[in-house]
């Protein structure tokens, strides 16, 4: 693979910017990264150069929450999958974290095991997201209730066995009995748990963030809302320090000044995630969201039967540009929510989510609109 030098940037990386910058691509990591002309003495024969001509140049997105995209999703296995994965590439996602939703437990674990043999492969793909079965009924969202279940031993056990590695986050619902062991057990395998599509309130999620838990899924959905004297799992969430809050940034799922108040209640702790449907980058119509049946109109996703929000068919350019235009959000906070939280979320901020030496080279050019001009992944341009 050849090298690649792009220059003359605004680089937006550690929530800092650099202006007239350069970065340097070797292989799949960042080489080198300097300003002015400097970029001229890196340059060698055959390097691939693009001018930036003082556009954006930030990391590529990561997204800790994806269903599908394109039509396909990710329970339909490996070609859904680097469907999936190209339609969320055009958009400046450059590593995802590919979620499933309720099912049998040994439905599961095939699909587990298809994800971790992709993920072996495919450095687009960080591992699994189980969002599901161990949920409440009642805040259950698009999820089969005839799926739901107790997170017992003998469950957990089979799908870290399936996982093999390769699961990075799963969604529990903590007030149920099990809940808090199960929350234990998937810690202790490397497992990022999170809080979600739970009727927990404010005491019950913060224990359940004391005893290990470090991502509330999508805030403000699936969950009880904030209220003054009954805060509820949000306010835990950022009560605790160590927590990272996933957005579904839309328009729909949150309202925007609800979007500027989670970053000003929890800095430098917000992912923007997508929780995107097969419907994302396709058509308007009728889909499948695990077994259930799901309608997509204007762009919103909703179950057939009874309504509720399933999904989004949001992209992460969009999320980016919502948070900075309709919720004003400094732009450096905004890519650092795409970026170096999802990263460390997973456990990877060592490597992912910072244009600097040694980091993956993952990169977005973004224009003036921070509408996506290029994206590298891993060195190699994907879009």
């Amino acid at each position: 693979m050849p090298a690649t030098v792009i220059h003359s940037a605004r680089v937006v990386s550690g929530r800092d910017t650099v202006t007239d910058a350069w970065v340097r691509f070797d292989g799949s990591l960042v080489a080198a990264r300097g300003i002015g002309e400097g970029w001229r003495e890196a340059l060698s024969p055959g390097d691939q150069v693009t001018d930036a001509a003082g556009r954006h140049l930030v990391p590529g997105f990561i997204d800790l929450h994806c269903h599908g995209a394109g039509g396909a999703s990710v329970e339909e296995g490996d070609q859904a999958i680097d469907r999936v994965l190209g339609v969320h590439n055009a958009h400046g996602t450059t590593r995802s974290v590919l979620s499933l939703v309720t099912a049998p437990v040994e439905a599961l674990a095939d699909r587990l095991e298809t994800i971790g043999r992709v993920a072996a492969s495919d450095p687009r793909v960080l591992g699994a997201h189980l969002e599901g079965p161990f949920l409440d009924h009642e805040f259950r969202g698009a999820h089969d209730p005839a799926q739901l279940r107790d997170a017992d031993a003998a469950s957990v056990d089979r799908l870290l066995e399936a996982a093999n590695g390769c699961l990075r986050q799963i969604t529990i619902a903590p007030e149920h009995p099990g809940g808090r062991d199960a929350i234990a057990r998937f810690v202790d395998a490397g497992v990022a748990v999170a809080v979600g599509h739970t009727g927990a309130d404010f005491e019950t999620a913060l224990a359940a963030f004391d005893s290990g838990a470090s991502i509330l899924t999508h805030a403000f959905n699936g969950m009880r809302g904030i209220h003054h004297r009954a805060p509820g799992p949000v306010i835990a969430a950022m009560h605790a320090d160590h927590v990272t809050l996933e957005i579904i940034n839309d328009g729909v799922h949150v309202h925007p000044d609800v979007v500027s108040l989670a970053f000003s209640g929890a800095p430098g702790r917000l992912a923007l995630i997508t929780d995107a449907m097969a419907a994302a980058g396709a058509a308007d119509g009728e889909y499948l969201l695990g077994s259930l049946e799901v309608i997509v109109a204007g762009g919103v996703a909703r179950l057939l039967a009874g309504g509720s929000i399933a999904g989004s068919t949001l992209t992460q350019d969009e999320a980016l540009r919502r948070a900075v235009v309709d919720s004003r959000i400094p732009l450096a906070d905004a890519v650092g929510a795409l970026t170096e939280t999802p990263a460390a979320a997973v456990g990877r901020a060592a490597d992912l989510g910072r244009l600097d030496p040694g980091y993956a080279a993952d990169a977005v050019l973004l224009g003036d609109d921070l509408s996506v001009d290029a994206v590298w992944g891993a060195g190699a341009r994907l879009a």
